[in-house]
């Protein structure tokens, strides 16, 4: 089976996103390291969602962008081909099951967290600030992101409840407009493009970069065996 993979580059450094497994991801210090991760990463994803993985899995690279961000640092304004195309009720209501799911395991796995102020990582800056340490930081980062991915599509919702109340309630705020499946590509005041397919990944993509970054942090933390492997991460 294939893995279509859309490449952002920035130097040498790489984002590798799968197009047709959403929100899967690698990232490298060039191409040919990310593409070594994508199969495991994509094992991991499945196995997460209790899928069955398949015998073979050969990524392929199906669209690229030379980017001027931090690609380090997981910045990204790419759009995929894909993400541009309108959607049946049946793809939405399968992304959007899985994007809530992706919101309800990173609750699960914060609130399994010993002590959400406690950290040994070292302090690191991004282009965003502080790159999140604690439970906690990385929790609110992620959650607050909410109001800002569905008001790139003109759907205004605010960050108050868990990461799962917050998420649910812009969905059905979205569904309150009839046109929602034409999935039209709207411009941000970044110059960046955005479509509800572009949401729909993001927001699991994201949860997944912090899900690693928060379960990584707490069995150095805490131990090994302090918290479960929600997502199912490689080890």
């Amino acid at each position: 089976m294939k893995i279509r993979c859309v490449w952002e580059h920035n130097g040498n450094d790489t984002l590798l996103y799968s197009d047709n497994f959403i929100g899967a991801y690698t990232r490298g210090r060039s191409k040919d390291i990310a593409l070594e991760k994508m199969q495991g990463e994509v094992e991991s994803y499945l196995r997460w969602q209790n899928e069955l993985i398949p015998d073979s899995l050969v990524p392929e690279i199906v669209q690229q962008k030379e980017s001027q961000l931090q690609i380090c640092d997981a910045d990204s304004d790419i759009i995929f081909d894909e993400e541009k195309k309108p959607l049946t009720k049946e793809e939405y209501l399968r992304l959007k099951e899985l994007a809530l799911k992706s919101a309800s395991d990173f609750l699960k796995l914060y609130e399994m967290i010993p002590d959400k102020n406690k950290s040994v990582l070292p302090k690191r800056k991004t282009f965003y600030g502080d790159a999140p340490r604690t439970a906690y930081e990385m929790y609110e980062h992620t959650k607050n992101v909410n109001s800002y991915y569905f008001g790139e599509i003109n759907t205004q919702v605010d960050n108050k409840g868990t990461i799962y109340t917050c998420r649910k309630k812009g969905f059905e705020l979205l569904e309150q407009n009839s046109n929602y499946l034409i999935n039209q590509l709207v411009e941000s005041s970044y110059d960046e493009f955005w479509s509800l397919r572009k949401v729909l990944r993001r927001f699991i993509w994201h949860d997944r970069i912090h899900a690693k970054a928060m379960y990584k942090m707490a069995i150095k933390t805490f131990g090994y065996n302090s918290v479960e492997n929600v997502f199912k991460f490689n080890t």
